[in-house]
This record gives C-alpha cells, structure tokens and sequence, in this order.
C-alpha cells in the first residue's frame, strides 16, 4: 500500500462531481486492497463538517 490512515493528502485532480479540486487537502479515513488499491479519503470544512467523502485511486492523490 502506497498511503496509510489518518494520513493527510492533496488531490491531483479535479472531481467536480464531488465539488473537490486538484490541490484540495483530506485526510485518508480507510485503505482498500481489493478489488483495486483505493483510498477513503474526507475532506472538510473551515468549521470541521464533512464536504465530501469518497475513494481515489492512489494515482489522484500525493501526500501533502
């Protein structure tokens, strides 16, 4: 696995279905291994509420 929990990444790219850009910073929440190497990954706001929570692949994603 490339990333672990709890680990703080930025985006590569823009999921404007998710309403989050390249660049946005979330944290990994799960790591999943089957039936491809994904990443739970939730991204909040100023006041701590969750924006949006979904899986990306480890390609979209570095560690910020």
């Amino acid at each position: 696995m490339k990333f672990e929990e709890h680990q703080i990444v930025k985006t590569t790219i823009n999921f404007p279905q998710n309403g989050i850009a390249a660049g946005d910073i979330g944290a990994i929440v799960m790591c999943f291994t089957l039936p491809n190497e994904a990443y739970e990954v939730e991204f909040v706001n100023d006041d701590g509420s969750t924006r949006a929570m979904f899986a990306i692949l480890p390609e979209h994603i570095e560690l910020f």
